[in-house]
């Protein structure tokens, strides 16, 4: 059957982690904005590249136009896991994946119901207050009444809200780190989905995978070529959400 060698080498393992990035979620209908239709989008609305307009300089600088493009780009509200989101997290329900490590903002890993889940780049579900530290769900700061020009203010101290999303020139947080590399240390099996391993450091991660070790397993599902393909014991170009649907039998 199509996929034996992926299906065959779950079953043998116990300690399987997840590294995923964009294309995980594009299949739920969320655009990955360093596509070529994303960067286009960019350059025609805004005239600047989604990593200015998505950098900590350009949030200090330029806010208004920051939360514009973020508000309009980042946040799909009515997205849903699709079957990679699906299978992983029944992966997880059955004892085989012990941990999710993504680059993705979105929370729908944990919709799915995945509950070990680092999330490298932070989440668009999380907000929080510059001044008073305060936390604040993502309706908050999509309601128009809690902003100004559509920036989100803090009605306890009237500082600005932050989405909990790591922008360029920001630091990852150094537990979620720490966390992610130990997981992906001692797992027996690392599927790499959804992502082409450019974006760092989080694409050095999988390198604390220990390859060509024993009953080990590195198997990569992309659409385009990675990196890592080299290494790989089972290499897949195909949709993420196709090909895990039907390994671990979801709809």
């Amino acid at each position: 059957m199509k996929y034996d060698n992926l299906r065959e080498a779950i079953e043998k393992s116990s300690k399987i982690v997840f590294f995923g990035g964009a294309g995980v979620s594009t299949e739920s209908g969320i655009p990955d904005f360093r596509s070529a239709n994303g960067l286009y989008h960019a350059k025609q609305e805004y005239g600047r590249s989604p990593e200015e307009m998505l950098s900590a300089r350009f949030f200090e600088t330029e806010t208004e136009t920051f939360f514009d493009y973020y508000k309009k780009n980042l946040i799909a509200k009515d997205a849903r896991p699709n079957k990679a989101h699906k299978a992983l997290a029944k992966l997880e329900e059955i004892g085989k994946l012990t941990a999710v490590v993504t680059q993705n903002i979105d929370g729908l890993h944990q919709m799915a119901g995945s509950k070990k889940v680092y999330e490298l780049h932070g989440s668009v579900l999380r907000n929080t207050c510059r001044g008073c530290r305060k936390h604040y769900d993502l309706d908050f700061i999509l309601d128009e009444k809690n902003c100004v020009k559509g920036v989100p203010i803090c009605p306890a101290c009237g500082s600005v809200i932050k989405p909990d999303v790591v922008l360029y020139g920001e630091s990852l947080d150094s537990n979620c780190i720490s966390q992610s590399i130990d997981a992906i240390s001692r797992a027996d099996m690392l599927i790499i989905g959804g992502t082409s391993l450019v974006v760092y450091p989080a694409a050095s991660f999988v390198d604390y995978f220990n390859k060509g070790a024993a009953g080990h397993t590195l198997a990569l599902i992309n659409m385009s070529a990675t990196a890592q393909d080299e290494w790989a014991d089972i290499l897949i170009n195909a949709p993420i959400g196709e090909v895990l649907g039907e390994v671990v039998g979801v709809e």
